[in-house]
């Protein structure tokens, strides 16, 4: 008998065409699984909004005057020392490699988040896509329920096209998840359980099923005839959002954003905060084959200002790494757990650094000449730091510095994806996944 491909199984799933009990499709894909050695690829984006300070978490700087009060510590790393503040992951970095030689020119909020979201700055005509929008193209899964680039908790203030799937379309463009409370700045009352819901996801309780579906049904013809007759990416993005709202209605796929089924005890190992309950979340996506989910964390309740410590840096990004550490170290615990981490790759970045210095203030100011980042989990050899900073954290000494785009093909190659592909741009023209003459850090590969 002929095999059916994973990808026919899930089309014929989704479509209602075969049922569990009866056709044992779903122990046909668990062999198919198991006979290809391969399960589809996650990336996790931690994005620091604001631009968090390398040297009072990742690269301190002990001794020096630009230093600061913070205590380096050691880490399951050989050798490499975090912020005290950051006492969990710290136990948890023989998975990680930091990254302290990013180098970059964009100092500013807006164009430093476009560039470190798409790999290129914004200029001309070109509508550059998010990196979580091409992620889902390489990789993605075009019969799956569920979205496959999700946005938790976004800021897009700085930059809004950062977040846009550009000349993809809006096939790939993010479900945006929490939008609402990331901008309540929500406090410890916060239901974060139903604050992480996709809203409306369940027909109203008073209208009939079938009923229900006859009105799907006729809108769905209405936006089809729309679109044909008035071709625009505005009739193609409307149109898109509702299919997939509606494809996400009609399966079991949805409790992937109900919390509520999580033990009380992992919920708590996260945290009980907007952030810790977004990493929980991003782990259930995981699980359940999304393929790119990008989770925020900027302003906390009494620090709108998030990672932008102008002022008061010390405190603000002690409370911060409260928040961070538990979440970022149980998602990486979790995942390996579960035997997840060796295929989702985890990245931790912000838009740029903070100066050296410390001004008169007691903060440090936008500094993209020598920063650090994370990089974790699936494609990575962890327990490492590349590069090295000078004595008062000023320049990238050795081995060399780290372009944006050397890093964006990091990321790709950890993926397993080509970062030299290219997509055809609304000008016209092929663009590149990442920006000729990339050098993905080969050191920090698996």
């Amino acid at each position: 008998m002929s095999r059916v491909s994973r990808r026919d199984l899930l089309r014929l799933s989704a479509a209602g065409i075969v049922g569990y009990s009866s056709s044992g499709w779903l122990q046909a894909l668990a062999d198919d699984t198991a006979g290809t050695g391969q399960r589809r690829r996650s990336c996790i984006l931690l994005w620091m909004n604001g631009g968090p300070s390398q040297m009072d978490t990742f690269d301190l700087k002990p001794g020096h005057a630009n230093g600061g009060p913070f205590r380096a510590i050691p880490t399951t790393a050989p050798g490499v020392r975090i912020s005290e503040h950051l006492p969990r992951l710290a136990r948890q970095m023989h998975h990680a490699a930091v990254i302290r030689a990013l180098s970059s020119r964009e100092g500013d909020h807006g164009r430093g988040t476009y560039l470190m979201h798409t790999g290129y700055l914004p200029q001309g005509p070109v509508q550059y896509p998010t990196l979580g929008s091409l992620i889902a193209r390489e990789i993605g899964n075009d019969d799956s329920p569920l979205p496959n680039f999700v946005s938790i908790v976004p800021f897009r203030q700085f930059s809004p096209m950062a977040y846009s799937s550009g000349f993809l379309g809006p096939q790939y463009a993010p479900l945006l998840v929490g939008e609402a409370a990331a901008f309540g700045q929500a406090n410890q009352n916060t239901d974060f359980a139903q604050a992480l819901r996709v809203p409306d996801l369940l027909a109203p309780p008073d209208v009939d099923p079938d009923h229900f579906d006859s009105r799907i049904d006729l809108l769905q013809q209405m936006q089809s005839d729309f679109a044909r007759n008035h071709p625009s990416v505005a009739a193609r993005s409307h149109q898109t959002a509702y299919s997939r709202a509606v494809r996400l209605m009609r399966t079991e796929a949805r409790v992937a954003f109900n919390l509520d089924d999580e033990s009380a005890g992992l919920r708590d190992s996260y945290g009980r905060n907007l952030f810790g309950q977004s990493c929980l979340l991003a782990r259930r996506l995981v699980e359940r084959g999304v393929p790119f989910i990008e989770v925020n964390l900027g302003g906390i309740p009494n620090n709108p200002a998030g990672w932008d410590t102008h002022g008061q840096n010390f405190d603000n990004v002690r409370r911060l790494s409260e928040v961070l550490d538990p979440a970022f170290a149980a998602l990486l615990a979790d995942l390996n757990d579960r035997g997840r981490l060796e295929d989702t790759t985890v990245v931790w970045m912000g838009e740029f650094g903070r100066t050296p210095r410390i001004n008169q203030g007691q903060g440090r100011d936008h500094y993209p000449n020598a920063w650090s980042a994370v990089i974790a989990g699936g494609g990575i050899r962890g327990g490492q730091a590349f590069g090295r900073t000078s004595a008062d954290g000023s320049t990238v000494e050795e081995p060399r510095p780290v372009s944006t785009p050397d890093f964006l093909a990091t990321v790709c190659r950890a993926l397993s994806i080509d970062h030299t592909r290219q997509n055809m741009s609304n000008a016209g023209r092929p663009i590149r996944i990442v920006e000729q003459g990339a050098r993905p850090i080969d050191e920090v590969l698996a």
